[in-house]
């Protein structure tokens, strides 16, 4: 048995807890707040093996800087002198080709595959409670040039394996008989399944906690303390902790940490809004990435979220409602029958996804610290890809073989 602090309470650090206490080991997860809000419990809630291609892809800068002039636009970089902003910048604008793209989706794939292979299990095992259902995804196309991109996106999809369906217009519609669509047509990703976030991540914690892991919330990191190349301990606002393994999944605070080991990673924290509308009488079924809009809906039950944008604007919790107009706006513009209102602004939520310069995540030991597992930069991909994640960060505690190449996701590859 191992005594190991997972520094985040997100979804990667519990699932990272999830997986390592089935192994006997001792866990305590550190937390700057209570795990009640977050990234893991606004977004989208989707386990989506079928966003295979990574965030940096061809045309995807070309596609940001047009939408920078628009303060609605889907994207947007805050203008500012930040070293780190523009090395990011840098390498993202270099992975964004198609040979990158070609040598890293079999990485991504791998890990996407892995995790939906592994939340039926997890489902089963904590509770059935935070209202899962496999019906699949639509990737919906307002315009037919867009449709035959998402089509060609399907021939690749097949060739990993997934099972799709294109839709014309009048198909679509039929399996949403209640809401009047406005579309070209659809590629339905048959193994992409959703849930509720935010149920999960309560069940999930609930779960730990009887299986005898500790939580130690409201307590922020704000030192380290080392021993050539091992971290000894931890200093916080609340006192000392001892460590002796440490898994880092702070999500976009993973720098700011990983700056007080001594070590730099390169991420960006991506803001995205979403908001949430507690009861529609005619709701969508299924849920939705709405490609030319740059936005996603998901229904459970009667409720519906909203949501997208990627803001890098620094860490920060600002809300710019503009941009949540915009991702309503493209809503209505696909489905004119839906009946919403605008979201008011004090209710719009935000939250901070940690984006690498590649779309892949970071997973693996720091070769420069022998007790430290980095686990993060998962972007919008955090729920998707986070039994993955779990399961292979208790693989490496464990010196056992990875249940899938993780050579791809090395922490020090920048």
């Amino acid at each position: 048995m191992k005594n190991i602090t997972i520094i985040g309470g997100g979804v990667i650090g519990l699932c990272s807890a999830y997986y390592l206490q089935k192994e006997g080991h001792a866990i305590t997860v550190v937390d700057r707040g209570e795990i009640t809000d977050g990234c893991s419990f606004g977004n989208m809630g989707y386990m989506s093996p079928s966003h295979f291609i990574p965030l940096a892809s061809p045309g995807i800068i070309a596609e940001g800087l047009k939408h920078m002039l628009s303060s609605s636009s889907p994207f947007y970089i805050k203008p500012r002198l930040n070293r780190d902003l523009m090395k990011w910048g840098y390498h993202f604008w270099k992975n964004s080709n198609a040979t990158k793209v070609f040598r890293n989706a079999p990485h991504l794939n791998a890990l996407l595959q892995l995790s939906r292979s592994l939340i039926n299990e997890m489902r089963t095992e904590i509770g059935d409670v935070f209202e899962m259902e496999e019906r699949g995804c639509l990737m919906l196309c307002k315009q037919q040039k867009t449709l035959d991109h998402e089509f060609h996106l399907a021939d690749e999809a097949e060739k990993f394996g997934l099972q799709v369906d294109r839709l014309d217009a009048a198909q679509v519609q039929a399996l949403e008989p209640a809401v009047e669509l406005a579309i070209a047509g659809a590629v339905l990703f048959r193994d992409d399944c959703h849930f509720h976030p935010g149920l999960m991540m309560i069940a999930l914690k609930k779960y730990l906690e009887t299986k005898g892991v500790r939580f130690q919330l409201n307590t922020t990191v704000t030192g380290m303390e080392k021993t050539g190349n091992t971290v000894r301990a931890m200093i916080t606002d609340t006192g000392r902790i001892a460590v002796d393994q440490v898994v880092l999944a702070a999500g976009s605070w993973l720098p700011v940490i990983a700056k007080m080991m001594g070590t730099h990673i390169l991420l960006q924290p991506g803001k995205g809004y979403s908001y949430t509308y507690s009861y529609i009488e005619n709701n969508i079924r299924y849920p939705a990435i709405l490609v030319d809009g740059r936005c996603a809906v998901t229904p459970w039950g009667s409720m519906l979220r909203i949501g997208g944008t990627m803001e890098l604007s620094g860490i920060n919790n600002k809300v710019l409602v503009k941009r949540m107009q915009g991702i309503y706006e493209s809503a209505r513009n696909f489905y004119p029958g839906l009946k919403i209102d605008p979201p008011p602004a004090d209710k719009i939520w935000n939250g901070l996804r940690p984006v690498t310069p590649d779309g892949l995540p970071y997973i693996g030991r720091l070769s420069k610290l022998s007790n430290v597992i980095i686990a993060g930069g998962h972007a919008m991909l955090g729920m998707s890809e986070g039994t993955g994640t779990g399961k292979l960060v208790s693989e490496i505690v464990d010196n056992k073989k990875n249940s899938i190449d993780i050579s791809a996701f090395s922490a020090e590859r920048y």
